[in-house]
């Protein structure tokens, strides 16, 4: 049994992508279950090590924010600043716009974007999505009691270090998720294409953002091994075709 947190399967579809959240074609969404797994073994391993409280997210790898997104109206109250970064502009661009559905002018822009668009074109699936929105505007409300959100996305190759030292502005991160490219919809863009280990690359480029307490979770395939000799791996799990491994720097 993979899922030690997220053992129940409640309904997903207000955070469908393509609803509220908006989405683009070439843009997949990760599923909602796995990233909530991930990012609560995560914060179980923090508290474990003395790091309780709300952490800061980074994703390097963000697309269209969508990880990112859910994450935060999944686990809102335990998250204090996500950020996002990816190569490619038009996905940043994206991001952003979901990243903002996460505070209550965000939120109502789209909502009343779904609502214009319900009027003209009177589709079922616009009514779903206002719906959705007034249930996401909701849960808002009841989270009001948590710290303060904070949320960025910058364009960055992760491959690159010093673009990432550059885009977080001196921000230490507690925990990266990242979904890295190994499918039909994405691939790697880095600037050395001729590059043997882009995922090596990548880990080696995030180790000047992190601290010694914090925690990478990678989601890959069968056929990629998230292995870096500045990081030992903590824990590592599969659903399906994804293998996720937890890292932690060495020493």
């Amino acid at each position: 049994m993979p899922y030690v947190f997220a053992q129940e399967r409640p309904d997903y579809s207000d955070l469908a992508s393509g609803g509220v959240l908006y989405s683009a074609a070439g843009r997949p969404a990760f599923p909602v279950r796995l990233a909530s797994e991930m990012f609560q073994r995560c914060q179980a391993l923090r508290a474990a090590n003395g790091q309780a409280g709300a952490s800061v997210l980074y994703d390097p790898c963000c697309g269209a924010g969508y990880l990112l997104t859910v994450l935060g109206f999944r686990h809102r109250p335990a998250l204090r600043a996500l950020i996002g970064s990816d190569v490619d502009t038009a996905a940043v661009a994206l991001a952003g716009q979901n990243l903002a559905l996460l505070s209550g002018a965000g939120l109502d822009r789209r909502t009343s974007e779904i609502a214009a668009m319900g009027a003209q074109f009177g589709k079922d699936s616009h009514r779903e999505a206002l719906a959705s929105a007034q249930r996401l505007r909701a849960q808002l409300v009841s989270d009001t009691g948590a710290p303060p959100l904070t949320t960025a996305v910058f364009q960055a190759d992760a491959l690159d270090g010093q673009a990432l030292r550059a885009g977080l502005q001196g921000t230490l991160v507690d925990i990266v998720i990242a979904d890295v490219p190994y499918g039909q919809h994405a691939h790697w863009q880095q600037a050395d294409s001729g590059a043997p280990d882009p995922l090596g690359q990548m880990l080696e480029a995030l180790v000047s953002v992190i601290g010694p307490a914090s925690l990478v979770a990678v989601a890959t395939d069968k056929g990629q091994k998230a292995t870096h000799v500045a990081y030992q791996r903590v824990e590592q799990f599969q659903v399906g075709k994804r293998r996720v491994v937890i890292l932690k720097p060495v020493g």
